[in-house]
């Protein structure tokens, strides 16, 4: 198949697609350089400074953009495309999404028009199973509870004799959800000598096999593992996937990473878990997204709270940019997407 040029060659689309940005406040400058803006202007009929941060009382210039648009260039914060927002969008064949999940402005009014989607959710996930190995490697060399007591010691101490147990030879890590993120960090996990476990329903026994995992009950998966690091999806069946039950099953001293949403772990049971100090955590999701002042999570020094921070951020915008891009020039060139969404998968995805 056919593929557009790498990113920094000259593209000529065979046509010029009318193209509108559209995301939250302040994303646009972030995730587009001069280098981006440039691309953009030669693959597509667009004015890259103008996006639209919403489409209720859109002003003039937007409205006017929305009618002609043949394409959406959306990121985090792009506002919902309703009937009513479709209807003012009368040649809009794509949504090219620059970030992961399109559940907040996909409705069921594109699919039904039949719009094509596509999202870079596979080059979003790589920042956070990164993110999610550092914190195993360092979860299994108790990097966290060693530099609290190294700060609090000040003194001569026998390290080896206190933490014999620690290490990450021959140490089991459960990944909870086979997802983009899930499958990425097991790719990643590959060349560490650690025994991979996998509670994923829609993963079955060959294709776990062929991820190099062992498929296992939730259960289990707790109970045998000294890392559980979380990666579904965000759905009513996913609420407090771990629980008190599931929590109470794993090990004394074994580490909870959650990089996905706050929702799937049960917060009260964690905390019941953590401030006595048997398990230990790293959350960079909560339920609420941001935890009140007076929450012992800021404080208890078994527990890495982070805001937010494991997917894509600084420079790592551009790369979501980068294969965004693609997509248009792909879309420019008469050519299906590299990365489709498509509707039937969104009831098990993020």
């Amino acid at each position: 198949m056919t593929t557009p040029p790498p990113v920094g060659t000259a593209e000529r689309p065979a046509r010029r697609p009318k193209v509108l940005l559209s995301m939250g406040p302040g994303i646009a400058e972030r995730l587009l350089d001069a280098r981006h803006h440039s691309r953009l202007a030669a693959l597509a009929h667009t004015d890259s400074r103008l996006v639209a941060h919403e489409f209720a009382d859109p002003a003039p210039a937007v409205a006017a953009a929305l009618a002609d648009a043949e394409l959406l260039l959306t990121c985090w914060g792009a506002p919902p495309l309703t009937d009513r927002v479709l209807a003012a969008a009368p040649r809009l064949r794509a949504v090219v999404h620059a970030a992961g999940s399109v559940k907040h402005h996909i409705t069921d009014a594109c699919w039904q028009r039949g719009i094509a989607v596509a999202s870079v959710a596979a080059v979003n996930a790589l920042p956070v199973a990164e993110f999610t190995l550092a914190a195993i490697l360092f979860a299994n060399k108790r990097v966290l509870h060693t530099a609290h007591r190294y700060r609090t010691l000040r003194a001569p101490h026998d390290w080896q004799h206190e933490l014999s147990g620690a290490g990450n030879y021959h140490r089991t890590v459960g990944v909870v959800g086979a997802s983009r993120i899930g499958r990425r960090l097991i790719e990643l996990l590959r060349p560490f000598d650690l025994r991979v476990l996998l509670y994923d329903p829609y993963v079955d026994a060959a294709e776990a096999a062929r991820l190099g995992v062992a498929q296992v009950p939730l259960d289990t998966l707790c109970a045998d593992s000294g890392i559980v690091t979380v990666h579904a999806p965000e759905l009513p069946a996913t609420r407090h996937l771990l629980g008190a039950r599931e929590l109470a099953l794993m090990p004394d001293g074994a580490t909870l990473i959650n990089t996905a949403r706050g929702s799937l772990v049960d917060e009260a049971a964690l905390l019941a878990e953590l401030v006595p100090g048997r398990l230990h955590a790293v959350l960079d999701v909560t339920d609420p997204e941001l935890p009140s002042p007076e929450s012992p999570l800021y404080d208890l020094p078994n527990v890495l709270l982070t805001p937010h921070i494991a997917g894509s951020l600084g420079g790592e915008l551009h790369r979501l940019a980068d294969r965004a891009l693609d997509e248009v020039a792909r879309f420019a060139a008469g050519l299906p997407f590299a990365d489709p969404v498509h509707p039937a998968g969104q009831d098990h995805s993020a």
